[in-house]
């Protein structure tokens, strides 16, 4: 039997190591795992604030948001609402997708007044660029339009303290000639003010290799949304690490890539819904790549 002497001077003795040297548990850092939001669009623009409880019981830390307007904010969500619910849920926002479609039409920054002000007040560190409008990417030449309008972006952003990024899909990936649309984005944009964010589902839908792209563009590759294929129909996501791709090489080259944040999205094939999905590949990734 421990003599209640022994114990005082033991729980002291713990308790004196916890003051020097404070337990993991009470102090280990949650590992940074993000969402991209349209992961969960049936429900997120009814519920905003109880979508975001959910994300982070989930066990994210990060989200990227989608759905911004200046009239309704997103979804009917004031953006400093917003930012009050992401930070009672311990959320950060380091990116947003924005739709900045005109401004790469007719290189009209003014659009991006409104988009700055709303990314500074959520403390984004990106503005990132989710789609390209097909009449606007036909050719070669109009990539290079493009990556003119991106770089006179990237200058507006980088004098309010933010970076602009480019979200790919597989389209970016059709060929001219000798090289495709994609390649003209990376080789046009100033690798000091233009970063990209990777969508792994699309490069490895579109016939191409992430790991090859981090070779060849080393360190412009600051973000990646996380999305797996379905083993038995590329159409469709999975969870990860249950798909097609192989995320243990991928996340390997983590710094050669550059990546600083990853979002995990799944826009197909839930079992049993969403949010279930979206916290099996957050299990996934924290017990597994992270």
């Amino acid at each position: 039997m421990i003599k209640r002497r022994d114990f005082l001077i033991n729980s002291g003795l713990a308790l004196g190591a916890l003051a020097i040297a404070p337990s993991i548990a009470f102090n280990a850092k949650k590992k940074n795992i993000g969402l991209q939001l349209y992961s969960l669009r049936a429900s997120f623009p009814k519920d905003v604030k109880g979508v975001l409880e959910q994300v982070a019981k989930a066990g994210f830390t990060e989200v990227e948001t989608y759905g911004y307007s200046v009239k309704n904010g997103f979804f009917d969500t004031p953006v400093k609402e917003f930012k009050t619910i992401l930070s009672a849920n311990g959320l950060k926002n380091p990116s947003g997708h924005y739709d900045l479609g005109s401004l790469l039409k007719d290189g009209n920054t003014e659009v991006l007044k409104n988009t700055i002000e709303a990314a500074n007040l959520l403390g984004n560190k990106y503005i990132t660029i989710p789609w390209l409008d097909d009449s606007i990417r036909k050719t070669a030449d109009d990539y290079k339009k493009i990556a003119e309008n991106m770089n006179l972006a990237a200058v507006v952003c980088k004098e309010s303290g933010l970076k602009l990024a480019y979200h790919n899909h597989a389209f970016e990936f059709t060929t001219f000639g000798q090289t495709n649309g994609y390649e003209i984005l990376l080789n046009e944009t100033d690798k000091k003010l233009v970063d990209f964010e990777l969508d792994l589902y699309w490069v490895e839908r579109s016939g191409n290799n992430p790991l090859h792209l981090f070779k060849e563009h080393p360190g412009r590759f600051s973000m990646w949304h996380v999305k797996d294929m379905d083993k038995n129909n590329q159409d469709w996501n999975t969870e990860i690490g249950k798909g097609a791709i192989d995320f243990k090489a991928i996340f390997a080259e983590a710094k050669l890539s550059g990546m600083k944040h990853f979002f995990v999205e799944q826009e197909t094939n839930y079992i049993p819904n969403p949010i279930e999905s979206v916290k099996t590949s957050c299990t996934y990734i924290n017990k597994n790549l992270v």
